[in-house]
């Protein structure tokens, strides 16, 4: 297949490198790309959030398929022009895609079909936010109603802080108040053809800065999968699967389909594991970054397969997706003051050491190329992905590529899935 893949990010880079791994060969073009995307892809010159020309370019090559990787190109109605010339895309429209554009949109629809989630208040005024927090309590919960690279949310027991973060985006918006759920958390993603779903491997996500979760939140500063812990409270992993793919994922895909809004690509579930039950903390429309980099390296199927049959309205003639029995964790390396103010421009040097590493491979997220060799464009540079038979060989793996990684003023966590390891 000629596949166009959309982003330039490490999503995007770990989308093109599993379909790089599949027997098929496959012409794989990317936009805008990044340095290493470039190693093992095609990079063309397109706006990425331009719905007309993507559309143009994919009519002109005759691509087969086109996967949108961020948000950014949902909500600008790519996919919705990419549909109209009977191009097969997978990523939802621009309506279904305000399940992640809004997060006032997917409280509505989570109430609609009945799915499990916290109480949430949507405030557009200061006064409705300090009457909000007042009800709901400490620790406070405010979460940018749009889309907001990741950012957009701050958890905390300081009132003063709650409202500073409230004020920095009520002048371009709206935002929520959200009751304080706790318990530890799960991303889980569903293939979708907008009436059928097909569940992935659950992975969980480091979204705070520095070990011990402690820092400013960030787009994620690593992940891992499987959850072998899922075991001790559902009894097994593919329990918990089926249980949240019964009362999250096909609720919310029937309640689109009947407001005319399918929704047709990947639906991200993040979910919070409480003394009451699973809940939906919030929901996106894409691959989730950085819990794509652990869950593709140990699919099974051809992922091509299920984009394709996804974006077709065909999932119902597969199988539900397979994966090794292995373990895979994946870190960030970022840029020195990152998130706040990343300092970029800055050379990387050890790459190739690194991912000579046994069973490590280098997930790119903000990389270019300079007379001088590779340099960091970024907050987050790269995601440094190992694969082992244990939690502890894959963790061995990846800092052991970490060490050989060169970036002055670099930072990451050193306890990605220490829960997990086995000594």
């Amino acid at each position: 297949m000629k596949i166009l893949v959309l982003g330039s990010g490490a999503r995007e880079h770990a989308i093109i490198l599993a379909l790089r791994s599949e027997e098929a060969e496959h012409t794989i073009l990317a936009a805008p790309g990044n340095a290493g995307i470039a190693r093992d892809a095609t990079v063309v010159e397109l706006d990425a959030n331009d719905p007309a020309a993507v559309t143009v370019f994919a009519n002109e090559e005759h691509v087969d398929l086109v996967v949108i990787g961020p948000e950014a190109p949902l909500v600008a109605g790519v996919a919705d022009a990419l549909r109209e010339h009977g191009i097969p895309v997978f990523g939802p429209g621009k309506a279904a895609a305000q399940l992640e554009g809004s997060k006032a949109f997917a409280k509505r629809i989570m109430d609609a079909a009945g799915v499990p989630t916290g109480r949430a208040v949507r405030a557009t005024t200061r006064a409705e936010v300090e009457a909000a927090l007042d009800d709901l309590g400490a620790p406070h919960v405010v979460k940018a109603d749009g889309l907001a690279a990741g950012k957009g949310v701050i958890v905390t027991e300081d009132r003063a802080e709650a409202l500073a973060h409230a004020d920095s985006y009520l002048s371009s918006g709206s935002i929520l108040v959200e009751e304080f759920l706790a318990g530890p958390e799960v991303s889980l993603f569903f293939l979708s053809d907008g009436d059928h779903v097909l569940p992935l491997s659950p992975a969980q996500d480091f979204k705070r800065l520095a070990d011990g979760d402690t820092g400013p939140n960030t787009g994620g500063m690593g992940a891992y999968s499987p959850l072998p812990w899922l075991d001790g409270s559902f009894g097994s992993e593919q329990a918990f699967v089926d249980e949240v793919t019964a009362t999250v994922a096909e609720p919310v895909i029937r309640q689109l389909d009947s407001e005319g809004t399918p929704f047709i690509g990947l639906l991200y579930a993040g979910l919070i594991l409480t003394d009451a039950g699973v809940k939906v903390i919030e929901f996106n429309a894409r691959f989730g970054d950085p819990e794509t980099q652990v869950v593709l390296p140990r699919l099974l199927d051809p992922l091509s397969q299920l984009l394709l049959a996804a974006a077709s309205g065909h999932l119902e003639d597969l199988p539900r997706p397979a994966f090794a029995d292995t373990a895979a964790v994946t870190v960030v390396v970022a840029s020195e003051g990152y998130p706040a103010a990343p300092i970029t421009g800055r050379p990387l040097t050890g790459l190739d050491a690194a991912a000579a590493v046994d069973g490590v491979h280098l997930a790119h997220a903000a990389t270019a190329e300079s007379a001088d060799g590779l340099v960091a464009t970024g907050g987050r540079v790269l995601n440094v992905v190992a694969v082992g038979s244990t939690f502890s060989e894959a963790r061995q793996r990846v800092y052991r590529a970490i060490d050989e990684i060169g970036l002055e003023g670099s930072q990451h966590r050193t306890d990605i899935a220490a829960r997990v390891t086995e000594d």
